[in-house]
């Protein structure tokens, strides 16, 4: 919604909300694995380059196609209807049910399509690994039983936005997977779920009024806390172990401390509900930095 001059609100522009539902700023989230996937590459024999573009499509397809299923099936179960953090299309009315359900399967449909090309490309086996990941993007939320809801989202989140993602793009790029490309896979996937404690953390008492049992409404505030700072520092010793193992110059990762001491000295001094909000964007700035740092320092290392 946006306000007019008399200060009253009128529905977004439709391309608005489609972004708003997108919700981009989960992005690098998708981005980064890719990115850091690649890096590991660098210095192998037999690279093909352009795969790492169908992968960062099949990532970035994958990700909006989780972020408007999650919109679709938290709002038809009425779990969005009061929300501290950004707008969702079906509880707040901006789009119909159908309509965002649709959107997650186009978008579902394009990362199927660009996996399939990799695929043949590359391994059929991959196609196997597509299918697990658009089946645990869909019943994350949706289905009878989903197992976001039994606090096993963060599970989802490491596995398919870190380890697969990471390693599975070196692996099309390089044609095999290295002992640094899982490292990194590691500490990418830690940040990725420390973005997601950092949601479930700020929505715990929403979140526990429905009956949605994240992870974190199961352990409680004070735990989930000290995972999130345990995820942030989990990325930082994965760096430095493929630093120590592999790659010396991924110790450059190291430079992104300061910026990481911000959101968890937030976190730690019980920061609440839209105060979360600003530590979300803060661990995201984290994650970019992380991964162009990684990246550097893996092909310099080459």
């Amino acid at each position: 919604m946006t306000a007019n001059s008399a200060g009253s609100t009128v529905p977004a522009p439709t391309g608005s909300r489609w972004v708003l539902g997108a919700r981009p700023r989960t992005l690098p989230a998708a981005v980064v694995p890719v990115v850091v996937g690649a890096a590991c590459a660098a210095g192998l024999t037999n690279v093909t380059w352009w795969h790492a573009g169908l992968s960062l499509i099949v990532s970035m397809a994958l990700q909006v196609g989780v972020n408007y299923a999650n919109d679709y099936s938290d709002g038809v179960r009425g779990t969005d209807a009061v929300r501290v953090g950004p707008v969702r299309l079906v509880a707040s009315g901006l789009a119909s049910a159908g309509a965002v359900k649709l959107a997650a399967l186009a978008a579902f449909g394009v990362a199927a399509a660009a996996g399939l090309v990799l695929a043949i490309l590359t391994t059929l086996w991959l196609l196997v690994v597509g299918a697990a990941a658009l089946l645990a993007g869909w019943f994350y939320t949706g289905g009878p039983r989903p197992y976001g809801y039994l606090g096993l989202g963060e599970v989802f989140v490491f596995v398919f936005f870190g380890l697969v993602a990471t390693t599975g793009t070196t692996y099309v790029v390089a044609d095999r997977i290295t002992g640094a490309s899982i490292a990194m896979g590691c500490g990418v996937g830690a940040l990725a779920c420390a973005l997601l404690v950092i949601n479930n953390l700020r929505d715990i008492p929403t979140d526990r009024e429905v009956g949605k049992l994240t992870l974190a409404v199961r352990i409680g505030d004070g735990p989930t806390r000290y995972m999130y700072v345990a995820l942030v520092a989990g990325a930082l010793v994965a760096a430095i172990l493929v630093a120590v193992v592999w790659r010396p110059w991924a110790a450059l990762v190291l430079v992104v401390l300061p910026l990481a001491a911000i959101p968890v000295r937030r976190v730690s001094r019980g920061a609440t509900g839209r105060d979360l909000i600003a530590v979300l964007g803060e661990t995201s700035k984290v994650q970019m930095a992380y991964g162009v740092l990684a990246a550097v320092g893996l092909i310099l290392s080459r």
